[in-house]
């Protein structure tokens, strides 16, 4: 029997996962069929619901679900209770059990591909969602040296200081700047400033194609340490127009894809118990890039 994974969200018809997921159960010798399965809020819970059934591995989640799917879940495991979001679900004889894998997915990235170690390092964090969130927990356990969060809605990001300090002890930064009651989709164009910081993470989706936003910078680049690695986890484009601005002010950059890959390298693992195939995976995604940009000028 074919057993099913795939990716809650919406939208999802973007989203890189079926390729590079489709690619490591092919080359684990495993007949799991991963597919995109855009769910509206109202539909949330009868998805999970189908999720109980044997023929299921389980599911990625994305926005705007990973705090929504928390009360739908049976137990949470890993980060996930802490973090206040999942974006990994697991069926385990009919019980669903959640997880977070983006922190620990972007702290591999930074390790593996940008060789930053965050450990006795100063992170600045854009945003205060559920990726943030994640992000957040992953860089205390980490033990980086600071942390600070900027939100557009101040209140966001002070919650989400005051769960990493009750749940770590770790004394992560408010940066206010935002305004209470802000339209989290507004953006200024100003953002905070990343003075200080060894890195600097964009964790919302400004610069993301098709939303709009994709001129816009989640912060200046001007007055960044000499050195500073800036990190933006959208993945589409591949570069940013601020880590291209980022590049072009001699900072290093990293572009969102390695973080998508880990995190997914870690739901496949929790999914199927079989080592990752992480350069399968990385082949995979960058094929499905370069394919998606053919397509838009054609």
């Amino acid at each position: 029997m074919t057993r099913l994974a795939g990716i809650i969200g919406h939208p999802v018809a973007h989203s890189l996962s079926p390729a590079f997921q489709g690619a490591a159960f092919r080359h684990s010798g495993l007949d799991v069929a991963y597919q995109p399965w855009d769910t509206l809020p109202e539909a949330l819970a009868g998805r999970l619901a189908s999720l109980r059934d044997p023929k299921y591995l389980g599911a990625n989640v994305t926005i705007p679900h990973k705090e929504a799917v928390i009360p739908l879940i049976d137990e949470l495991g890993g980060q996930s209770a802490r973090v206040g979001a999942v974006n990994t679900v697991v069926n385990r004889g009919g019980r669903l059990f959640g997880f977070n894998t983006d922190g620990p997915g972007l702290v591999g990235a930074l390790r593996k591909e940008a060789g930053f170690d965050p450990a006795g390092r100063s992170v600045l964090l854009i945003g205060a969602g559920g990726a943030a969130r994640g992000i957040a927990f992953a860089l205390a356990d980490a033990r980086a040296d600071a942390i600070g969060i900027w939100n557009r809605t101040d209140a966001r990001a002070a919650r989400l200081a005051q769960d990493v300090y009750a749940a770590t002890g770790f004394a992560v930064h408010n940066l206010p700047g935002g305004h209470p009651g802000a339209d989290p989709r507004a953006h200024s164009g100003a953002g905070p400033d990343p003075a200080g910081f060894d890195c600097v993470v964009n964790c919302t989706s400004l610069g993301m194609e098709g939303t709009g936003t994709e001129g816009q910078l989640p912060c200046p680049v001007e007055g960044a340490r000499p050195g500073a690695l800036f990190v933006d986890i959208v993945y589409a484009p591949a570069e940013t127009a601020w880590l291209r601005a980022a590049k072009a002010a001699g900072l290093k950059t990293l572009g969102g894809l390695p973080m998508l890959v880990y995190q997914g390298g870690l739901s496949f693992e929790l999914w199927t118990g079989v080592p990752a195939p992480i350069e399968v995976m990385f082949e995979a995604a960058r094929a499905a890039l370069v394919a998606r940009g053919k397509d838009r000028t054609t």
